[in-house]
Order: structure tokens, then C-alpha cells, then sequence
């Protein structure tokens, strides 16, 4: 494996780069999460606990906290394994969140004042279900968001005009820089370990192999951002049908197939790098591969994990979208992105932040 990617050796210490924009880049600085208030997170599910089960499914908001740690705090308030408490996705930290958890309590109950030490942290349990199986990662279908801009972004007609572009039309499907962590520390780490060889003892949750797969894919959906073809279809394209894991291969594209994707029915996808063939082909899957090939060592690093080749869609339509005035200047967004899409990929193209670059 080779030692370094040429593109890493000059890199800027921030992370990501100035990925083109959707639409002409934003202009106007803005301001987000100036409270955790500010930003507002609900997991969303297709089921909900059946009442009865070895699992009590715990409904958790939380504030300025992450999830990890709320797990951790569950089990030892429980007096269970850390093993034996199960949630579904991560949420921020710097923000109020609600979403579900499980603890394994076949046959007892939680202890009296089992929630104190919780409340002490910003949590609070708002409803406790039980439920026969343990909650698995992955398994919502989306996360609703509420979040207030201010500054004069908020304010400015363009930036309204902008929303409802991206209402209609959807949002590149980036990862946020959520994912590479601060000045994109977890990349550059993904980069030295994968270098070495990736042991799963060095990178127990996986998080630095997450990011590495993150920036490949970025780097295809910004080459197809910038040649304006992240929301249309071309020969050799998987297509992903809009709110589903439904995806099919596509070798020529006709006016049908055109016609879902602008009105928002099927989307085109990108890699996540990993072992196998790539399921797209022609000229969609060269410059997939030359992306791989421009990175060698984060490529052949994932591929030698043994993780397998997988499919994301390039672009997100937000559901149930709405602009409402507020105080000050300010605007409260909301709207639902499916499992796996960041709300900042959304305001990266609405205003200038500098976290949002």
C-alpha cells in the first residue's frame, strides 16, 4: 500500500474543502445553534413499542450531551452492560435531541430515582414502553429537524428564494462536517491508521473508517455537483427510488427516467467505497474509480477492511419543509431528512457559516 495521497500532503488544516454548491454559492453570513434550543432534533420510526417485552424502550430528550454518552449513563443508572442498552442513531451534542433507547430488563423493573443522575446531565425520560427485542442501530426512518437562523442571511429575500429552490428541487446528500470532526481530525487519523493497516481494536466503533468512506463519496457527488448531474441521471447510474432501499442500474436514460428524477421519484447514487465490483458502469463508474484512484491509501485501506461495497443516494429531498418568521430576524426551519442525511448539508446552502464550509 502506498505511504501518502498526493492530495493530502498540502492539505489545508480545515476540513472539508469549498465543495461547489447546488446553486451559485450563498453570499450572506448567518447565524445557527446559538442555543442547543436553536437546534432541534426527533428521531422518527415506522413502529413503536408493542407495550409489552424483556426490553423497556426509554423516550430520552437530551441536552448538550451526545448519545454515546447518554448510553453509558443509561446502563450504569440501570445497572446493566453497556452492552445490553440499544439505540438507534447518533445525535449532536450541542443541541436538544429526543430518541429512543433500550435497556435489556427481562423481569425487573428500574430502581427507584434510577433518572436522578440523568437530569444532572441535561436528560430527561419522557416515556418508558416495553418491547420484546433490543433497539438496533439504523432502524428509524428519518430525523425531524427544527432549526432558527439569524444574522442577515435570515432576513434577506435570496434566501428565502434559495429554501424554496431546495424544497423543490432537493439538497446534495453531502456528509456534514459532523463526520470528520473538528478541522477534520478523524480524516486525517483514517488516513495514518489506514496507511498501517486498520485493526478494529484501534478504531473499536469505527468511526475513523466511516469518515474515510464519508470523503470519497463527497468527493464524487462534488464532481457531480459541479457538473450540475448529482440530481439527473446518466448512463451507467444506480438510481435510488426516493424514500425506499429500492435501487436499479440504468445503461441509457430516457425521457421516464428523467422525468422521476426531476420531479424527485428517483435519485442518482455514489459509492461507499469498499470491497467488490462497483455496481455503476460506463463513464459513471470511471470517474468513480478515478476519484478512488486520486486517494489511494483511504481506497485500498477500505477495501483491505474487508467492509463491501455499498450505495447512497447524491441527492435528499426535504419532507414537510416550512419557513416561519420569528423574533428578531430570525427563521425557524423545519423539515425531515431520511436516516443518514445532515441537516448542515441543508444550510451550507443557504448561507455563510464558517462551520459549514
Amino acid at each position: 500500500m502506498r505511504d501518502a495521497d498526493s492530495s493530502f500532503s498540502s492539505a489545508p488544516v480545515t476540513w472539508p474543502p469549498a465543495w461547489p454548491f447546488a446553486l451559485a454559492p450563498p453570499e450572506l453570513d448567518g447565524e445557527y445553534r446559538l442555543t442547543p434550543e436553536d437546534f432541534q432534533v426527533e428521531e422518527q420510526f415506522d413502529f413503536a413499542p408493542e407495550g409489552a417485552g424483556e426490553h423497556l424502550w426509554v423516550w430520552i430528550e437530551k441536552r448538550g450531551i451526545n448519545t454515546a454518552e447518554v448510553a453509558r449513563l443509561l446502563a450504569a443508572s440501570a445497572g446493566v452492560a453497556a452492552r445490553d442498552v440499544g439505540f438507534s442513531g447518533l445525535k449532536d451534542r450541542d443541541a436538544v435531541t429526543r430518541q429512543w433507547f433500550s435497556l435489556a430488563l427481562p423481569g425487573r423493573a428500574l430502581p427507584d430515582g434510577w433518572d436522578a443522575n440523568l437530569a444532572e446531565r441535561g436528560v430527561r425520560c419522557l416515556e418508558a414502553i416495553r418491547h420484546p427485542r433490543k433497539l438496533k442501530r439504523g432502524v428509524h426512518r428519518g430525523n425531524r429537524f427544527r432549526l432558527r437562523i439569524a444574522g442577515e442571511a435570515a432576513q434577506a429575500t435570496q434566501t428565502r428564494e434559495r429554501w424554496e429552490t431546495l424544497v423543490a428541487s432537493g439538497v446534495p446528500n453531502y456528509f456534514g462536517p459532523q463526520r470528520f470532526g473538528p478541522d477534520g481530525r478523524n480524516l486525517h487519523r483514517a488516513l495514518s491508521l489506514l496507511a498501517r493497516g486498520w485493526r478494529k481494536r484501534q478504531d473499536p466503533q469505527g468511526l475513523l473508517l466511516s469518515s474515510a468512506r464519508s470523503y470519497l463519496f463527497n468527493a464524487v457527488l462534488a464532481a457531480r455537483v459541479e457538473d450540475g448531474s448529482w440530481g439527473r441521471p446518466l448512463p451507467g447510474d444506480v438510481l435510488n427510488l426516493e424514500g425506499t432501499a429500492s435501487r436499479f442500474s440504468v445503461t441509457a436514460v430516457d425521457v421516464e427516467t428523467l422525468a422521476r428524477a426531476a420531479s424527485g421519484d428517483v435519485h442518482p447514487t455514489g459509492p461507499m467505497w469498499g470491497a467488490g465490483e462497483l455496481q455503476s458502469d460506463l463513464a459513471v463508474a470511471e470517474r468513480e474509480r478515478s476519484v478512488a484512484d486520486a486517494h489511494p491509501v483511504l481506497s485500498e485501506g477500505i477495501v483491505a477492511t474487508g467492509t463491501r461495497q455499498n450505495r447512497r443516494a447524491l441527492r435528499v429531498m426535504l419532507q414537510q419543509a416550512t419557513w416561519t418568521p420569528a423574533e428578531a430576524g430570525s427563521v425557524w426551519l423545519e423539515f425531515t431528512l431520511p436516516r443518514g442525511a445532515f441537516a448542515t448539508a441543508v444550510l451550507r446552502e443557504l448561507f455563510c457559516h464558517p462551520t459549514l464550509i
